[in-house]
């Protein structure tokens, strides 16, 4: 591989941690590609060079951010065997209950709220949603799936339960970063986790 290659490869993560540092503080529409560039440590050509648009720019931020939670939630669901288990630490770590600081969840759901409002009218975006709440919706439904076949939950339908619950983290996210307080994310955790353990038929421990 070749030096530029090379550092291509460490300049794009780079550029993509800092526009989530930036959107999450400035928002979307107030942040610029200099500002970026600068927390990045480069310019703003450089930027430009890997994402056209501030749109391209959000859409590529939120993937890398999924992708850190991904790799961190594989890593803490890894050792646990009963998917049951497993659920409950999927949606605790949704909220960042355990673990985390006690605004761990806030940069992530800050960017969701500005794919949200551009994805209606900006195709490229839409499409970004669809894939990511795609896979949020998947890895719900294969641990449902794999709990029926462990004996663990009941003859619900995978699919539309993940539906039911994405839907449900999200409404209550909203009214977090929104700063509503009647919820902590300690309480829309048990919100979320009351309504999984009444539906699946399992016992809370």
């Amino acid at each position: 591989m070749s030096p530029r290659r090379r550092l291509g490869d460490l300049r794009r993560p780079q550029i993509l941690a800092a526009a989530v540092t930036v959107i999450v503080e400035r928002g979307l529409a107030d942040t610029r590609i200099a500002d970026v560039a600068r927390r990045a440590g480069t310019s703003p050509a450089l930027v430009l060079y890997y994402f056209r648009t501030k749109d391209e720019l959000l859409a590529e931020a939120l993937v890398f951010a999924d992708e850190r939670f991904y790799a961190a939630t594989a890593r803490e669901l890894a050792g646990i065997v009963r998917a049951r288990d497993r659920l409950v630490r999927l949606i605790e770590l949704n909220f960042a209950t355990e673990g985390a600081g006690p605004d761990a969840w806030r940069e992530d759901w800050i960017l969701w709220l500005d794919l949200w409002s551009r994805a209606p009218r900006d195709p490229v975006v839409a499409r970004g949603r669809q894939a990511l709440d795609r896979r949020w919706r998947e890895t719900i439904a294969e641990i449902v799936r794999d709990g029926q076949r462990q004996g663990d939950f009941g003859p619900v339908d995978a699919e539309e339960f993940a539906l039911r619950l994405a839907a449900l983290t999200d409404g209550l996210a909203i009214q977090l970063v929104l700063g509503d307080p009647s919820v902590t994310p300690q309480s829309a955790a048990h919100i979320c986790l009351s309504s999984t353990a009444a539906e699946l038929g399992f016992a809370l421990a």
